[in-house]
Order: structure tokens, then C-alpha cells, then sequence
């Protein structure tokens, strides 16, 4: 599934739901400027609140922004997701008072 979203989301077997949400985010992330209030009526419709209209616009955002910031700096992103996803399988994340320390 997460292949056929990836090629194309329009024609993957996903909920109408979540079509609606990735068709909003398409519209953030190609044409910010454009995006209208009929764009958020529409996801809107389809299910989605007003909070996770404004955490899926966020992440998106951060992304473009994480993105281009890598990109203009030169700064090579995280190679190894997989050693990572291990050591949080089998240690999970630092305990809060090991990071305030």
C-alpha cells in the first residue's frame, strides 16, 4: 500500500478519508500560496478537525523546511533509519530525566 500512495496516492487503495487529507497536503506542498478555504472545507468534509488539519499543515511545513535546509547547507540527512529504528525497538527513548540532566 504505502507503494501505490507513493506512486500515486489519487489511485491507491486508501480510504476516501485519507485521500482527501493527502490531496490537502499535495495542494500545501506544491502551492502554498493557492491553497484556499474551498481546500480546507474539502478535507474538512471528508472527516478531519480543525487540529489535525493544522498538524498535517505543520508537519508539512517542517518537512519543506527541514528539506530545503539540508539541501542549502549541505548538511547529509540521517543514513542509518535502520541501526536507529533498532535501538529504539530494543531501548526505546531516553527517559526524560536522562535528558534534563
Amino acid at each position: 500500500m504505502v507503494e501505490a500512495v507513493l506512486s500515486d496516492y489519487r489511485t491507491a487503495p486508501i480510504t476516501p478519508k485519507l485521500r482527501a487529507l493527502l490531496a490537502f497536503i499535495d495542494v500545501v506542498a506544491r502551492k502554498s500560496v493557492l491553497t484556499t478555504a474551498e481546500d480546507v472545507a474539502d478535507v474538512s468534509n471528508a472527516g478531519w478537525s480543525d487540529d489535525a488539519i493544522y498538524d498535517a499543515i505543520t508537519v508539512c511545513a517542517l518537512f519543506r523546511f527541514y528539506n530545503t535546509w539540508v539541501d542549502a547547507t549541505g548538511v547529509s540527512p540521517l543514513a542509518d533509519y535502520a541501526a536507529s529504528g533498532k535501538r529504539l525497538a530494543h531501548e526505546g527513548y531516553a527517559p526524560v530525566a536522562e535528558i534534563v540532566k
